[in-house]
């Protein structure tokens, strides 16, 4: 059965164009081609990178943040109550008017004082500010590496200037070196997100990183072992180019560095949209989805890729939303927080869900990548 399995999940028309078979990319003469057990080395990268970020947010980000004078709150820890940690653990972190009535009759405390107890437990479990800022600056530091490394590796090739080059030959393209570690970072980078996700600080949109990490490295596992290489690597950098400015932008905030932060943060929308909304949807998804048909008859592989790219768009599209939310309170008030980030409540603040508020989205990740964001 094991066999059987195999069998089909490498099956050649479901990887390849008609007409090419596994064969055809057998190194021969001087070229080298991506083979999916390269991605095998993914896996250790992605804790090599995990211990990295350690030491880069231990022996930079740390004392950078010493620098800037970051400090986190004093925190308040909650009054003993085995009622009220009862029902936070098991029913609701954030109780209706009316249910907060009905624990004042169970604890005999005044509403003011329940109320006051639950932001101080729900503080508990929210990361402080320094945190926030090694885990920007560990991104910012990343993404700009990346992308030097992606100008680095596609300035001088002809499918940077001219789109149809990237399908010159398609499939039996040969892998150079340059795109072989480009891939290996990316994807070793985004593993390593998936694998701390938990540990990171927690956003509204959790569930739509998991995805996008997900499609990511689906996309980048499935255009390696395709030879969609190229295309791949264009996507890369697309993506890196806006990811620099918006954990740039969140640094400068958490410095405290407001108008520095938000001039940075409307370039970075700027830039997002030209990005993700403009080169993504009209360049290179139109590069996957039309020139390929000059060549071959569509097969599954083809159907695969471009449905992966149309997820990440969709979620390009929900995290503009976010920036334009943001981009209209940077230039007609104030920021405040983090619309993607569950920030602290102060004891006087009123009781709304979880006083979430507007600031920088990491997220548009978004990175849509595609060899995703």
């Amino acid at each position: 059965m094991l066999t059987r399995v195999s069998e089909f999940l490498w099956w050649e028309r479901l990887w390849l164009p008609a007409d090419v078979s596994w064969s055809d990319l057998v190194d021969h003469d001087g070229r080298v081609y991506a083979k999916p057990s390269h991605l095998y080395a993914a896996l250790p990268c992605a804790f090599a990178l995990l211990f990295v970020r350690y030491l880069f947010e231990r022996y930079v980000a740390s004392p950078l943040a010493e620098a800037c004078e970051i400090r986190d709150r004093v925190r308040l820890s909650p009054e003993s109550s085995p009622a009220l940690d009862g029902y936070f653990c098991s029913v609701s972190r954030f109780p209706s008017q009316a249910e907060v009535r009905s624990l004042c009759k169970k604890t005999s405390w005044s509403e003011r004082r329940v109320q006051v107890w639950f932001r101080r437990r729900r503080n508990q479990g929210r990361a402080g500010l320094r945190k926030r800022f090694c885990e920007a600056s560990w991104r910012c530091a990343f993404y700009l590496f990346a992308f030097v490394g992606g100008i680095l590796a596609l300035y001088d090739k002809p499918w940077l200037y001219n789109l149809r080059e990237v399908w010159a030959g398609f499939p039996k393209q040969s892998m150079l070196p340059s795109q072989y570690w480009y891939y290996l970072m990316e994807m070793g980078f985004y593993l390593s997100l998936l694998l701390s996700l938990t540990f990171d600080v927690k956003r509204k949109d959790f569930k739509e990183q998991v995805i996008h990490h997900l499609a990511t490295l689906t996309l980048l596992a499935f255009s390696w072992a395709s030879n969609y290489i190229r295309i791949g690597t264009l996507v890369m950098a697309t993506h890196d180019s806006a990811d620099i400015l918006l954990e740039g932008a969140k640094i400068l905030n958490y410095a405290r560095w407001h108008k520095s932060a938000n001039v940075m943060f409307v370039v970075f929308t700027l830039l997002f949209a030209l990005t993700r909304m403009v080169i993504l949807p009209f360049w290179l998804i139109h590069c996957t989805w039309v020139y390929p048909l000059e060549l071959y008859p569509p097969f599954f592989g083809y159907y695969f890729f471009n449905a992966m790219l149309v997820v990440l768009q969709i979620l390009h599209f929900y995290w503009a939303v976010l920036i334009s939310k943001m981009l209209y309170k940077c230039l007609f008030s104030k920021l405040e927080g983090d619309d993607r980030s569950d920030e602290e409540e102060e004891d006087s603040d009123p009781p709304t869900e979880g006083n979430l508020r507007l600031n920088y989205a990491n997220g548009c990740r978004t990175r849509g990548r595609a060899n995703g964001h």
